[in-house]
């Protein structure tokens, strides 16, 4: 049983996610003390692949306030764990077909590990958004339906 930190909520309306996998955060210091908190914004952050190495871009990760003088930035650049055979495919899928690697949640497996899931994405269009907002509408409205009839 996993415990959720956070969530991008934004990633789901703004992408159509393709695949997802599993990677581990390298952190520094009291870092995971303010994850267990629950103080990270996924808000705008993204993956992006230098050096065959993943790195995470824009993620606020609250300093702890119990710490030493000595925490480290809330943002900052930070490497994701990944395997090489992993950051090969990867980076195939990004650089020919144009996808977006992207977080979508941050939270703690069952051995107490800080564990990011990373998709691999496609930017949705302004008309495409338009289009989920109307199925969900549709949906919403033929279970009301339902429920009624029961």
């Amino acid at each position: 049983m996993s415990k959720i930190i956070a969530t991008n909520r934004k990633a789901y309306r703004d992408y159509t996610i393709l695949e997802s996998i599993e990677c581990g955060i390298e952190l520094e210091g009291s870092e995971v003390k303010s994850l267990r908190q629950g103080k990270i914004n996924l808000n705008d952050s993204f993956a992006r692949l230098e050096d065959n190495q993943v790195i995470l871009h824009n993620t606020h990760i609250s300093p702890y306030a119990e710490a030493s003088y000595l925490n480290a930035e809330p943002v900052r650049l930070r490497k994701l764990l990944l395997r090489k055979n992993q950051i090969r495919k990867l980076s195939g899928q990004v650089n020919q077909r144009g996808f977006t690697l992207v977080p979508l949640k941050v939270y703690f497996n069952e051995r107490g590990f800080a564990k990011l899931e990373l998709a691999l994405c496609k930017g949705k269009k302004l008309y495409d958004r338009r289009e989920d907002i109307k199925r969900r509408e549709t949906d919403l409205a033929m279970r009301r339906e339902a429920g009624r009839r029961r």
